[in-house]
C-alpha cells in the first residue's frame, strides 16, 4: 500500500508499513496543518497503539478508536495539541495512556528512557529526546520498512523547524538529541506536524545546520547591540521577517539560544 493511500471513511492515511495517520482538525501557526495522530499495528494484529490522540474532537477520536481495538496510548510530550483528548480517549477505549511525565499518564506507569514496548504485534523503542520540551520522547519502530521509522512528535517536524519551549526545553539538550537521532540513519520520519519525511539522518543534518546558522546570527547581533541584549532586541534583528502570530515563539527560541551561548562561553 502506498504511503498516501486513503483508508475508507476513516480519514486515516497509510504513513508507513506499520502506521496510519489521521490529521486532527486543529490547524494554526504553531500546529501547521494540525496534529498528526498515529495508529500503529503489525499486519494481522487484533489491536492497535495510538500515538498522540490530539485535541478534544469527538469525530477525530471516534475515527482513531474505530481503527481497531486500542491496546495502548502513547504520548510524545505534554503540549495540549497532543494530549488534550487523552482522558476522553481513555474513557472511549479503556486503553491506558503512557507518557514520560507521570501527570499525563492514565492507568499506567510513566515511560522509561530506552524502554522497549511490545504491543499490537510491534516492537516499540522509547527514546528520551529532550529539547523541544524536557519530557519529549520519540518512538522508534525498527521493523517498519527497510530502515525503520521514528515517531518524532515535535522534536523533528515534517515542515519548518522546531521551537524550543524555553526554559523547559533547552538548546543544549536539543543538540544532543539531534546527535542521537542521527545515529538511526535513514529511518522514515513520522512527525507530530507536517508530512512524512523519508530520511531522518538527512533531516537532522538540516536541523543542525539551521541551529548553527541561527547561533552565528545571534553572536553577530550581540556584537552589534551589546552582550547584555535581551531576547526581544535580538529577535528584532534575527527574526525581523517572522509574522506577528509567531513572534512569541521566535523570542522563546532566542532566549534558548542566548542561554546556550552564555552558558557555553
Amino acid at each position: 500500500m502506498s504511503t498516501t493511500e486513503q483508508l475508507p471513511d476513516s480519514g486515516l492515511v497509510r504513513s508507513s508499513e506499520l502506521s496510519r495517520v489521521r490529521l486532527a482538525p486543529n490547524p494554526g501557526p504553531m500546529s501547521l496543518d494540525g496534529t498528526n495522530s498515529y495508529v500503529l499495528a503489525a499486519p494481522g494484529s487484533g489491536s492497535t497503539v495510538v500515538v498522540d490522540p490530539g485535541p478534544l474532537d469527538e469525530e477525530h477520536l471516534q475515527a482513531l478508536a474505530g481503527a481497531g481495538t486500542v491496546e495502548l496510548v502513547l504520548i510524545t510530550h505534554r503540549h495540549p495539541d497532543h494530549t488534550e483528548a487523552s482522558r476522553r480517549f481513555a474513557e472511549l477505549t479503556g486503553a491506558p495512556v503512557r507518557a514520560l511525565d507521570p501527570k499525563y499518564c492514565i492507568g499506567a506507569d510513566p515511560l522509561g528512557a530506552d524502554e522497549s514496548i511490545k504491543a499490537a504485534g510491534l516492537q516499540i523503542r522509547v527514546l528520551a529526546t529532550p529539547g523541544h520540551t524536557s519530557d519529549s520522547v520519540c518512538f522508534w519502530l525498527p521493523d517498519d520498512g527497510g530502515n525503520g521509522s521514528v515517531l518524532t512528535g515535535d522534536t523533528i517536524l515534517g515542515r519548518g523547524t522546531t521551537v524550543l519551549d524555553y526554559p523547559d526545553g533547552t538548546l543544549g539538550d536539543y543538540l544532543q538529541t539531534l546527535e542521537m537521532l542521527a545515529d538511526l540513519g535513514a529511518a522514515t520520519v513520522l512527525p507530530g506536524h507536517g508530512p512524512v519525511q523519508p530520511d531522518l539522518s538527512s533531516l537532522v543534518l538540516t536541523y543542525r545546520d539551521h541551529r548553527e546558522e541561527r547561533l552565528e546570527q545571534i553572536r553577530t547581533a550581540l556584537d552589534h547591540i551589546g552582550s547584555n541584549a535581551g531576547a526581544g532586541d535580538i529577535a528584532d534583528l534575527v527574526y525581523a521577517d517572522v509574522p506577528a502570530n509567531v513572534r512569541a515563539a521566535a523570542e522563546l527560541s532566542v532566549a534558548a539560544q542566548l542561554a546556550y551561548l552564555r552558558g557555553n562561553g
